[in-house]
């Protein structure tokens, strides 16, 4: 199956696949949260990757990008052996000091959305650690298009 069919947020977002192994498991039998944090800071930065900014690129650039805040929302659980495929976009770019990164997680077996969530990342001087102003090779973290959401059709005036 396509990542690019299932039914996404934005169109086209950067997907990567996971699946849930035994090991992902909290005391209640299904993906502890920490998981998925982690599985999206990895989407997050295989994204980054994809667009040449890697580690390296931080440190020449002596900038990089550290989360402020995460917010993450729960819709529904997974469990051992579920394939899910990670998405993730660049939502909000101000080019000054901080982004908007979102993320959406779908399980591939029944195409159900089963967390939707965002990170809020800073531009910091790779040296102190204070916020820095971003260099230009970060607008390569273009906002991603957003799909148009169609208009209700005007209700018909009452005769």
């Amino acid at each position: 199956m396509d990542d690019a069919s299932f039914p996404w947020d934005v169109d086209r977002p950067y997907t990567q696949r996971v699946t849930v192994g035994p090991e992902h498991l909290d005391a209640f039998g299904h993906t502890n949260n920490v998981m998925y944090l982690s599985w999206l800071e990895q989407v997050a930065w295989a994204h980054s990757l994809s667009l040449g900014l890697d580690f390296a690129a931080y440190e020449r650039l002596g900038t990089g990008c550290v989360a402020r805040r995460h917010e993450l929302d729960y819709l529904a659980p997974s469990f051992a052996g579920d394939a899910l495929c990670l998405a993730t976009w660049v939502h909000e770019n101000d080019f000054r000091i901080s982004m908007w990164r979102r993320y959406q997680v779908i399980r591939v077996a029944d195409r159900k959305t089963i967390l939707r969530g965002q990170t809020q990342w800073v531009s910091v001087d790779m040296k102190t650690g204070r916020p820095k102003r971003m260099p230009p090779e970060f607008h390569a973290y273009q906002a991603w298009p957003q799909r148009a959401v169609p208009q209700a059709s005007p209700s018909p005036e009452p005769s």
